[in-house]
């Protein structure tokens, strides 16, 4: 096996980071320490439980991250859906982003049901 860098769904939470870091740059200035903050908070907390949790000793406590993990994806989609009813972010960027959440929610969970096995 190689490293946490390697599993797609690291991957694309990163990239999913990367586009909630993107999408905020445009937020109130009012809402930097708000809701901003929360959500980078949020988001880079997923890419982080996985790296972590990888780098344990076992599947269970590599599933204990996976579970935290979604839990921050669980707080993502309120915090998008937020934005969206602020006016934050467009139609558009709501749809492209929750894309995007929904896409490693679905990859946590497969990740988290593999680790059950053996």
């Amino acid at each position: 096996m190689g490293t946490y860098k390697d599993l797609t769904t690291w991957q694309k939470a990163y990239t999913f980071t990367l586009s909630v870091y993107e999408i905020t740059r445009n937020y109130p200035k009012e809402e930097l320490f708000g809701l901003v903050s929360q959500m980078r908070r949020a988001a880079s907390s997923i890419p982080v439980n996985i790296a972590e949790g990888s780098m344990r000793r076992s599947k269970k406590e590599f599933r204990r991250f996976i579970r935290i993990a979604q839990g921050s994806m669980a707080e993502m989609e309120v915090w998008i859906k937020l934005s969206f009813d602020l006016k934050y972010i467009n139609k558009e960027s709501f749809n492209q982003i929750s894309f995007e959440c929904d896409e490693v929610g679905k990859l946590l969970e497969g990740l988290a049901r593999s680790l059950k096995q053996d």
